[in-house]
């Protein structure tokens, strides 16, 4: 064997870096090829979609995409499979029931805080609501699909064979935080709960076997704020027909600027979320 394949095995923490490093280092530069050579494209997009997100989203997704492709199989000598993005990993149920776990998980606790009226609604100018949800869908989409395959892809598989499975959703959990740090309003609060959504969703992925499951849970907390509730999601604000969530605080509990999931009652959502993933495992276990 030779030295490169020795630092390059799929095994073991040395050997592990040397992969995530190849992988950073194959989607920084998929990145930024990508954005030079569809830079016109991108600025059509915008215009289009009405901002630069999908088309960032789209390139950043592609980057993640090449890179796992590059060290699956150039690297590691494996495939989709092995870091759950294989053809059996699109299963419609997995798909469904990941789409229903994250839209309740934020669903249920603003239905909480509408009841008890700390969240509200006021209108906003007339326009179409479908018009609205659909191109949430395509903004969203995307959006969510890059950050799972990049946190939850073969970074979490590399990371699960070298530390174990639980210090593994610890770290690309905080990496998850570490990519919301610069979004306008970012607190220490808001950052904590999206790790803990790094945790609910990495969950997912090795409860379900599938990275598509947690990209459905993803989109479907994302598009449950953004379609259904008109709010702000992550601390970006879109321009919302007919109606728009407010808050009567307090900003710990509602989220405030940031929105619904960076209070606290979104972090009860995710916990028990956590607690039915937890369940599920300790079933599957025992079995």
């Amino acid at each position: 064997m030779t030295r490169l394949n020795l630092l390059i095995a799929p095994s073991g923490a040395v050997r592990a870096a040397w992969r995530i490093l190849v992988f950073v280092a194959v989607f920084l530069g998929s990145v930024v090829l990508l954005a030079a050579l569809f830079n016109p494209v991108l600025t059509a997009v915008a215009g289009f979609t009405g901002g630069p997100v999908f088309g960032n989203s789209l390139v950043l997704l592609l980057g993640a995409l090449v890179a796992t492709a590059v060290c699956t199989r150039a690297l590691d000598r494996t495939g989709w499979s092995a870091v759950w993005m294989g053809r059996g990993a699109a299963r419609p149920r997995a798909l469904s029931e990941g789409l229903l776990l994250g839209a309740l998980a934020i669903g249920v606790p603003c239905l909480v805080l509408v009841t008890v009226g700390r969240l509200g609604f006021a209108s906003s100018p007339k326009g179409s609501w479908w018009g609205y949800a659909a191109r949430m869908a395509v903004i969203l989409l995307p959006a969510a699909l890059f950050e799972e395959v990049l946190t939850r892809g073969y970074l979490l598989a590399v990371l699960r064979e070298s530390i174990g499975w639980r210090s593994a959703l610890v770290v690309t959990s905080l990496l998850f935080g570490l990519l919301h740090t610069l979004n306008a309003g970012a607190t220490v609060q808001t950052i904590s709960v999206v790790i803990l959504a790094g945790v609910f969703l990495g969950g997912i992925v090795l409860l379900t076997g599938s990275v598509y499951a947690a990209w459905m849970a993803h989109f479907g907390w994302n598009w449950c704020m953004a379609a259904l509730l008109h709010s702000s999601v992550s601390g970006i604000a879109f321009h919302t027909p007919n109606y728009r969530l407010i808050d009567t605080g307090p900003a710990w509990l509602t989220g405030g600027a940031w929105g619904p999931e960076g209070g606290a009652a979104a972090a009860v959502g995710l916990l028990a979320g956590l607690a039915y993933l937890n369940a599920r495992r300790v079933r599957r276990e025992e079995s």
